[in-house]
């Protein structure tokens, strides 16, 4: 696993796609397990800061079970604004320093500060996958830490 900033030093390009397609909207979708093993989607705000994809939210299924998946927000059924998938683990940052840091920058980007006790994860990110159409062109970028960028074009329906 990887932070952020390993995702942009091994796969710049999609590193760079996801970081636009997450702040463009500025919302993203986040899957986690619930206590009874059900899934769960809440739609969160991310920041990306110092290296690291932050989640601030109340988010007890994470405490419980760190697997998740940050999804980009979708809004067209063509498919054309593509669609970033970042499956991970969310990590709890209980670092004080860290926390004021991340305050500041969340400040600095929407004009809020969380105050008091509240909840902090980081993605360590696992894997990462892309899915745009572009005309008759289905294009998938994958990427895993230690692995190169995969790089896929179809045509569906051409043999």
């Amino acid at each position: 696993m990887v932070s952020w900033g390993g995702f942009e030093c091994d796969a710049g390009p999609l590193a760079a796609l996801a970081r636009g397609r997450f702040e463009d909207a500025g919302l993203v979708l986040l899957g986690t397990l619930r206590r009874d093993g059900g899934p769960r989607i809440s739609p969160v705000e991310p920041l990306i800061s110092e290296g690291q994809l932050y989640l601030g939210m109340m988010c007890l299924d994470l405490r419980r079970h760190p697997r998740c998946v940050v999804h980009s927000v979708v809004t067209s059924s063509e498919g054309t604004e593509g669609d970033i998938k970042v499956y991970g683990r969310g990590i709890e940052i209980s670092d004080p320093d860290e926390r004021d840091r991340y305050g500041t920058a969340l400040s600095a980007k929407i004009g809020w500060r969380p105050t008091g006790d509240f909840h902090l994860f980081a993605v360590d990110i696992e894997e990462v996958g892309y899915f745009r159409v572009e005309g008759s062109v289905h294009r998938v970028w994958h990427w895993r830490p230690g692995e190169e960028l995969g790089e896929l074009e179809t045509r569906p329906g051409i043999s």
